[in-house]
């Protein structure tokens, strides 16, 4: 075969993958459609229905998803950089590993979903409900969740360096084993059944005389934390 019929063919096939690549992106938010890798982002899909969809690798960064139905599909390192997800459910969701900086999960609602390594600095889940969520090893620096219920939810390894759980509502068993607690606010919330905490991430957390600890654990002299 020569040289030129082999570029020729190379040729055929890129743009036929090509093509093919474009024309899944381009198709209409349906349950169970793929749109991996796609460049979704700046977009209106608020209330869309996107149950088992796949949506791994996708660009969702600063597009409007609020109400949407997320259940069952798989974001595995999509990109929600303030995206907004409001009100969205998503259950037996898979999110691990998603960059999500400032992305909004306000009154988000999600059972037996992952987030495990995800970025989500800054995110805020204020009045979220998640039920058997997994955030372990998630990096989630100054997040917020007041208001938030959550029941079984697992923070192994996390960073929740200065994340905001005012207001927030513990059921079940909350694991915090390994997880970084520095300036974390905790005043007033109720961590009597979470397991894997140690004293020394009490330490450096914030709390005040209305935080309920775990009977091995004791609030530190400096509490409540003084802010700037």
């Amino acid at each position: 075969m020569s040289l030129t019929l082999m570029l020729a063919l190379g040729m055929v096939a890129l743009v036929s993958w090509d093509f093919a690549q474009a024309s899944h992106c381009k198709s209409w938010p349906t349950p169970g459609l793929n749109w991996s890798g796609c460049n979704k982002s700046h977009l209106m899909l608020g209330g869309a229905d996107l149950e088992g969809a796949n949506l791994s690798g996708t660009n969702f960064s600063l597009t409007d998803l609020r109400d949407a139905n997320l259940s069952t599909a798989n974001l595995e390192k999509a990109k929600l950089v303030r995206a907004t997800l409001a009100g969205a459910i998503a259950k037996s969701a898979n999110f691990s590993r998603v960059e999500g900086h400032r992305a909004s999960f306000v009154r988000f609602s999600a059972e037996r979903t992952s987030f495990t390594g995800a970025e989500l600095q800054r995110a805020d889940f204020s009045l979220a409900r998640l039920i058997d969520v997994n955030f372990e090893k998630a990096e989630l620096g100054r997040a917020r969740f007041t208001g938030a219920r959550l029941e079984s939810v697992r923070f192994s390894l996390a960073n929740l360096s200065r994340v905001d759980f005012t207001g927030t509502s513990f059921a079940g068993s909350t694991a915090f084993d390994h997880a970084i607690l520095f300036l974390t606010r905790i005043e007033g919330i109720d961590l009597s059944r979470a397991t894997g905490l140690r004293q020394s991430q009490i330490d450096i957390a914030c709390g005040d005389a209305s935080t309920k600890l775990p009977p091995s654990l004791s609030a530190p002299a400096n509490w409540p934390c003084m802010f700037d």
